[in-house]
């Protein structure tokens, strides 16, 4: 793909503007010292893939954000590998028709995450590719899986594993 380059006084052309980047869809702002945050109206049938960013922020401790799509609380499944800072040391985790997947962290002084999801409003299991720190933990690394069904959804939901979150934005692209 040829990516469009412009200059000082082009007339842009909306087939020119449209092949440009990613497109900011929706920004929810993180409320205070909540333990879950739902972003509605996140996923349609305009896209068929979205990027998640999770930043600005605190959390009450350290913690680990969960997603889950639409009302559903099972069905997710997951391999997650990290890097503990500490030591060095890798670690994996995984999940198997759990209710969640992991997708970002928190800290004392950040919330952090970027969150890959494929085909969320589509008919089809969900992908999901996430990347960052792991608060819990004092790591960083990151987790692939899917929700095994076949609904399409529009609205997400991200919930602390421990503690609450306060400030930041979530931004769906």
């Amino acid at each position: 793909m040829t990516f469009p380059s412009f200059s000082p006084g082009d007339v842009l052309a909306a087939s020119d503007m449209n092949a440009v980047g990613l497109w900011l869809v929706k920004t929810q702002t993180i409320g205070s010292a909540v333990s879950s945050v739902t972003v509605s109206d996140a996923f349609s049938s305009t896209y068929d893939n979205y990027r998640v960013i999770i930043s600005g922020g605190a959390a009450s401790t350290a913690l680990d954000l969960r997603m889950t799509l639409g009302a559903t609380a099972t069905g997710y499944y997951y391999g997650q590998f990290y890097v503990v800072f500490a030591d060095g040391t890798t670690n994996t985790t995984n999940g198997n028709n759990t209710t969640f997947i992991p997708v970002a962290s928190g800290t004392t002084t950040t919330l952090n995450g970027v969150v890959d999801i494929l085909a969320p409003n589509l008919a089809e299991h969900t992908v999901f590719l996430s990347q960052g720190s792991i608060g819990s933990q004092s790591a960083a690394g990151f987790c692939n899986g899917y929700l095994g069904d076949t609904t399409a959804y529009t609205a997400f939901t991200l919930t602390t594993s421990t503690g609450t979150i306060t400030g930041g934005t979530i931004k769906v692209y």
